[in-house]
C-alpha cells in the first residue's frame, strides 16, 4: 500500500493541448487517480467552484486560454477550501524567472515541459506525502479510509455517508482490528448515541453498515455466537 491515502487522488489538470492532457490524465487515472480536466483557464475556476472540496491537488499549465496559470494558482490559495493543496506548475516555460514567479505565487513544484509521466507522477507523490502528518487521523483496514477528524468514510475510493452510531461501530472494529466484539460490547460503545438500543438492535447497525460499504462479508465477519470481527484476510493476515 502506499503511503499517501487512496481517497486523497483528486486532481485538477489545467492543460490546453489536448492530446497531451489526455494521455496525462489517462495515466494517472490508471495509477489510481481521478483526474478533472480543464482545458483553458476559465473552465478550471468553474471547476474549482464546483469541485473545491474534492481536489487535493493542482497541476497547472501558465499560458492557457482565458484565465492563466498564474492567476488561477492565486484563486487555489485565496480560497480557503483549497489553500492547502498542492499546486504543480507543468510548463513550457523553463527559465529560472519562470520558475521563481511560480513559486512565488505558492506553488509547491515546478516541472518544465517535456516531462514523463513518471517523473510528473513522482512528483506528485513526493507532495502528497509531505501531507502525511494527517495520517495520524486515519484508521485504514482493507480498501476503506476513516478520517477520525472529518468524520468521513471512504470505502473503494467513494465517499460513504454513515450515520453516527454507524460510524461509531466501524471505528470501534478498526481502533481494535483482532477482537471479536459481542453485542454487548458494542452496546456499551454505541450506548451513548441511545438510551433505547436493544441487543438485536446492534446486528440491524450491522447489516446496514454492510450494505452502505456494499460487504457481503469481507470486510466485517460475523462470529456464530459471539459476535463480529474485522476479517483478518482484509489486512493479509
Amino acid at each position: 500500500m502506499d503511503d499517501f491515502p487512496k481517497y486523497r487522488n483528486n486532481i485538477l489538470l489545467v492543460e490546453d493541448e489536448t492530446e497531451s492532457a489526455d494521455m496525462l490524465a489517462n495515466f494517472l487515472e490508471m495509477q489510481g487517480f481521478r483526474v478533472f480536466v480543464a482545458y483553458d483557464g476559465d473552465q478550471a475556476l468553474r471547476l474549482l467552484g464546483e469541485k473545491a472540496g474534492e481536489i487535493h491537488l493542482a497541476i497547472l499549465d501558465i499560458m492557457v486560454p482565458g484565465t492563466n496559470g498564474h492567476e488561477i494558482c492565486r484563486r487555489i490559495r485565496s480560497n480557503p477550501v483549497t489553500s492547502d493543496i498542492p499546486v504543480i506548475f507543468l510548463t513550457a516555460r523553463d527559465q529560472e524567472k519562470d520558475e521563481i514567479d511560480g513559486l512565488s505565487l505558492g506553488a509547491d513544484d515546478y516541472i518544465a515541459k517535456p516531462a514523463s509521466l513518471n517523473l510528473v507522477l513522482a512528483h506528485i507523490k513526493t507532495l502528497l506525502r509531505r501531507q502525511a502528518p494527517e495520517k495520524s487521523n486515519w484508521l485504514v483496514y482493507g480498501g476503506t479510509y476513516m478520517d477520525m477528524e472529518s468524520r468521513e468514510v471512504y470505502h473503494n475510493n467513494k465517499k460513504v455517508d454513515l450515520t453516527n452510531t454507524e460510524f461509531r461501530i466501524l471505528e470501534l472494529f478498526y481502533q481494535n482490528p483482532r477482537r471479536i466484539f459481542s453485542r454487548q460490547d458494542i452496546l456499551e460503545h454505541i450506548s451513548g448515541d441511545d438510551k433505547f438500543v436493544f441487543d438485536r438492535t446492534v446486528d440491524v447497525h450491522v447489516k446496514n453498515l454492510r450494505i452502505k460499504l456494499n460487504d457481503r462479508g469481507d470486510l466485517i465477519k460475523t462470529h456464530r455466537g459471539v459476535g463480529y470481527g474485522l476479517n483478518k484476510e482484509q489486512a493479509g493476515e
